[in-house]
């Protein structure tokens, strides 16, 4: 597997051409001018991305979900101890988590990857561990997540199974998580990227209480202080604040957006790793939409940074790739409407 983490050569955008297209198209439908709104918008994004007018319905949309353990959770920063990742894992890989009932009923298909969940799953098929890089990731106030050498291989991971997944057809693609601890992750990530006091962007998560959050923005606070200056590199932030699993969606995101395929982003754990992906490959973020709007505070701050606006509000915080399924019909419905709606020239 290669691992090369050098800085890349900017992604290209997206066709302004088809962008162009796309609006002139809808402006030329039977309806009031500009009178669905961000609908028209949202068509001409899927315009650009595919890089043709009018575009291509998305009927091969897939999530993969990335999932891993994080040293800092058995400090007590969740609501839900650590075994509750590898339960999970079995709840994805059976077909029986909320993103499997969310996607079945959207069309959309679920995989799953262990990249540092902290036991070994021998029963399940060896697809599931196939880019393992080790069990659970270091405890962020205390030690670096990563390795270096294990940030390539996370990175590496990724972009392999970007590649496999656009290979295999996949038209629109979204970045599950799973992991006890991830919201501290994410607001690490977001604090170190954005330059902001872990209180502004740290929330609740799975739903802890007063004290636990207090706790929960302190061991950030010395997790940022223990990273120093590392964190101006995209990398190295990785290596010192992030987990396997954030580095393995870096990797994804960013692949993704390389091979030309759009990303929809999940809540705060996606966006997190969607703001280093920016950083690790610029260009990444015109290939982005935000499917759903977090209960975490991070996730507005890292979205105003990305320009992006979230497609749908459910005040979810469930993970998993929920919420970003949750806005898959909002965006084959744009692609309806573009296709669909006739020319008022047509009809005059």
């Amino acid at each position: 597997m290669p691992s090369d983490t050098s800085p890349r050569t900017r992604i290209a955008a997206p066709s302004d051409a088809a962008y162009a297209a796309a609006r002139q198209l809808s402006d030329g439908q039977a309806k009031p001018l500009g009178a669905l709104g961000d609908l028209e918008s949202l068509a001409a994004w899927v315009a650009s991305c595919q890089g043709t007018c009018p575009p291509r319905q998305l009927d091969d949309v897939r999530v993969v979900v990335f999932a891993g353990d994080h040293g800092i959770a058995t400090d007590g920063v969740s609501a839900y101890p650590v075994e509750i990742t590898p339960a999970m894992v079995y709840g994805i890989a059976g077909g029986h988590a909320g993103v499997s009932a969310l996607a079945a009923a959207n069309n959309v298909a679920v995989s799953i990857y262990d990249l540092g969940v902290a036991v070994d799953f021998p029963d399940l098929p060896a697809e599931v561990s196939r880019f393992k890089v080790r069990h659970s990731s270091g405890a962020i106030h205390l030690e670096d997540a990563l390795t270096r050498a294990q940030v390539e291989d996370a990175l590496a991971a990724g972009d392999t199974i970007a590649a496999e997944q656009v290979a295999g057809g996949a038209q629109l693609l979204i970045s599950g998580d799973l992991g006890i601890g991830n919201t501290t992750i994410a607001a690490a990530l977001i604090a170190a990227t954005l330059g902001v006091p872990p209180a502004a962007v740290t929330g609740r998560g799975t739903g802890i209480d007063d004290s636990t959050l207090i706790h929960k923005t302190a061991l950030i606070e010395a997790a940022l202080s223990r990273a120093g200056d590392r964190v101006s590199d995209p990398v190295e932030r990785l290596a010192a604040l992030g987990a396997a699993d954030f580095a393995a969606a870096v990797g994804f995101i960013s692949g993704a957006a390389r091979r030309g395929v759009p990303v929809l982003l999940d809540g705060v754990i996606a966006v997190a790793e969607a703001l280093v992906a920016e950083d690790y490959a610029p260009g990444t973020k015109a290939w982005l939409q935000a499917g759903h709007r977090s209960t975490e505070p991070g996730q507005a701050l890292a979205l105003d940074r990305l320009g992006l606006k979230p497609l749908v509000d459910f005040s979810m915080r469930l993970g998993e790739g929920s919420g970003a399924v949750l806005a898959v019909p909002m965006v084959r419905s744009a692609v309806a409407a573009l296709t669909g709606i006739a020319q008022l020239s047509d009809l005059t």
